[in-house]
């Protein structure tokens, strides 16, 4: 087996696809398989790259010294270039560029805030593509085709005059050598090249951030205040006898009733009952062994690849037993409806005290564990978005078990309480029809997850969103208290159903859940194994990341299958309320924003990632959600 040049943490550069620009990357892995390298640029992007298209930063350097040596002045000047065009920059300053552009990177935040002559940043620019490489990535239906060229050597960089360090710092256009000799040149310097190895791995203290969403940092702010306060509007507008809107705001109540400390002894049971079910060595298989029960998570930007205990279905079977003992030995679930406002703030709490924990152990986080989208250096960004990407405590990975254990099952807790509350207020010996469907069909939903909960290691929350206020307020606050309206509302405000509704109702609950099911199924198998035999079907479009982007099936029809899978549910969980009043469509509504929300982050992301193959997969897939709609 050839020995392999290049190793895990390595400082390179790497070429561009489809061009001749080398940037500084780092190499995360060697697939033996494909024989490619993973590397991550600066920026976040993340590539594959043949040997033949990366070299030594040290060797890239000295090339370009050794060759502005043996060049004579008369052929300074290359034919090709335009009269606008000044000479070239000096093999020292060029190196002295690398040199301030690795430093400038390594230093905190606070002291690049210099003038820009002062300091020099290594930034990396949008580029370009040439026509022959994007001909090759628009090829929808068939597989890449590798260039002869990967053999060819490429040399020296290519730097403008001292005019344009902005513009330059990080990007080197090489040439085509025409003599050998400078190779020689090259391999006859390796105290400098370990010098010049030394100043390229210093930029890489470097911190990677994202465009700042939400609003940037003075959104976090808007949505800290805004989402507790949302959620405390829709718990008291929906406990009022006429919820319209006629009668915003409701009224508040006085400040003891926030507060019962029973209900926080009751979230804190819950929460550690879940705990306690996620570490069980049990799951869908037999767990013989140790690791049977884990899954295997995507690849992070170190390269490795995190475990993660994938028992939820099991959870929220053993959840619904305790449940159903709990009831048989006399107590009143009906507690939950009673003292619905006090069990939010107090679950509230929780998610502020985990937040500021969160972001305190995320101060002391190597710089590859934290998340691209929130290392803004702002305080409250970082803490509303979420500083570091998989805080763990040992094996018990925090944003895994909130995302998908105590606010998703207590959902359902929820939801069988308040059917409980409306038997009780109603005087009824079983729930009317409408609470019925809105029990079943989110019982459905969770379950489905939960069983399925693997696939959530390939969605945009674990695999790129950090663990922050945003993410502890949404599972622990946002999914049980709002989530549940539906049947809160129908405890005080009951909606007969026909015959002829009851069915079409759940027909239509049944196409959004077939819709997706399916295309989420499409969707993980084709990330984890991109070339399994039963998705040779399927037609794609590749990109230069080496990645493909799926054309047909689900992904065919929209760019968003599921997203409109989910509001062909979301619609028939509202339904059942009728439409005597606005707040019980809240969920329909807000998943619309939501939704489109995570297209735009989506378009934004891909078409950054994949460039003019992203271009042309919207060509291909017109609509993002709906067909001929939207």
């Amino acid at each position: 087996m050839p020995s392999v040049k290049y190793h895990k943490g390595d400082m390179v550069m790497g070429r561009w696809p489809g061009s001749n620009l080398y940037y500084e990357v780092k190499v995360l892995r060697f697939d033996t398989k494909s024989q490619l390298y993973t590397v991550i640029y600066k920026d976040g992007t993340e590539l594959e790259l043949r040997e033949q298209d990366m070299r030594t930063a040290a060797g890239f350097q000295t090339r370009s010294r050794s060759r502005s040596r043996s060049r004579s002045p008369g052929r300074r000047r290359s034919r090709s270039r335009s009269p606008a065009r000044t000479t070239r920059r000096s093999s020292s300053r060029t190196a002295a560029a690398v040199a301030a552009a690795a430093i400038t990177e390594s230093a905190p935040s606070s002291r690049r805030d210099t003038k820009p002559k002062d300091a020099l940043e290594d930034r990396l620019s949008p580029l370009q593509q040439t026509k022959a490489a994007e001909n090759n990535s628009n090829n929808k239906h068939e597989k890449k085709e590798e260039n002869d060229t990967a053999n060819k050597v490429n040399e020296m960089s290519e730097a403008k005059t001292e005019a344009e360090p902005e513009k330059n710092q990080g990007r080197y256009n090489l040439r085509r050598r025409k003599e050998e000799v400078d190779t020689k040149a090259a391999e006859a310097k390796p105290q400098q090249s370990e010098e010049a190895a030394a100043k390229l791995a210093a930029a890489t203290a470097a911190s990677l951030s994202t465009p700042l969403d939400f609003g940037g940092k003075m959104g976090a702010y808007f949505w800290l205040l805004f989402l507790p306060a949302w959620v405390l509007f829709l718990v008291l507008q929906v406990n009022l006898e006429d919820p319209s809107l006629t009668n915003f705001p409701p009224p508040l109540p006085p400040l003891e009733a926030f507060w019962d400390a029973q209900a926080l002894g009751f979230v804190i049971l819950w929460i550690s009952f879940q705990a306690l079910l996620y570490i069980l060595p049990v799951g869908k298989v037999n767990c013989a062994y140790k690791d049977a029960c884990l899954s295997e998570g995507m690849p992070l930007r170190s390269g490795d690849r995190l475990k993660y205990r994938t028992n939820g279905f099991f959870a929220i079977v053993v959840s619904a037993a305790a449940v159903a003992a709990a009831v048989h030995q006399g107590v009143d679930l009906t507690y939950i409806h009673s003292h619905f406002l006090q069990l939010a703030v107090a679950t509230f709490l929780i998610s502020v005290l985990l937040s500021v924990y969160l972001y305190a152990r995320s101060r002391y986080a190597a710089p590859e564990q934290l998340a691209l989208g929130g290392n803004s250096g702002n305080v409250i960004y970082d803490f509303f978005k979420g500083h570091e990407l998989n805080p763990r405590i040992k094996d018990f990975d925090l944003k895994f078990f909130c995302e998908m254990r105590p606010g998703l099952i207590g959902w359902c807790l929820i939801n069988f309480a308040l059917a409980l509350a409306e038997m009780k207020q109603q005087g009824l010996d079983a729930p009317s029809y409408a609470m019925i469907l809105v029990n079943l069909f989110q019982l459905l939903y969770v379950v489905d997850g939960l069983w399925n909960e693997e696939a959530i290691l390939t969605t945009m929350d674990l695999m790129h969103d950090g663990f922050g206020f945003m993410l502890a307020f949404g599972d622990l606050v946002w999914v049980p208290f709002t989530y549940t309206l539906q049947a809160y509302y129908l405890v005080s405000h009951p909606n007969p159903l026909s015959p002829l509704a009851l069915t079409a109702i759940v027909l239509l609950k049944l196409t959004g859940f077939y819709i997706f099911r399916k295309s989420n199924s499409e969707k993980n198998a084709f990330r984890r194994n991109p070339s399994d035999p039963k998705l040779s079907h399927l037609k794609t479009i590749p990109t230069a990341t080496g990645k493909s982007l799926l054309v047909s099936g689900w992904w065919g029809v929209v760019r968003h299958p599921n997203y409109l899978g989910d509001l062909i549910m979301a619609l028939a969980w509202s339904l059942p309320c009728g439409f005597s009043h606005l707040l019980p469509w809240y969920y329909m509504i807000y998943f619309i924003i939501l939704l489109v929300h995570r297209d735009s982050r989506d378009m934004s992301e891909c078409r950054r990632k994949y460039g003019s193959a992203w271009d042309e997969y919207c060509r291909t897939v017109r609509y993002r959600i709906i067909p001929r709609v939207y």
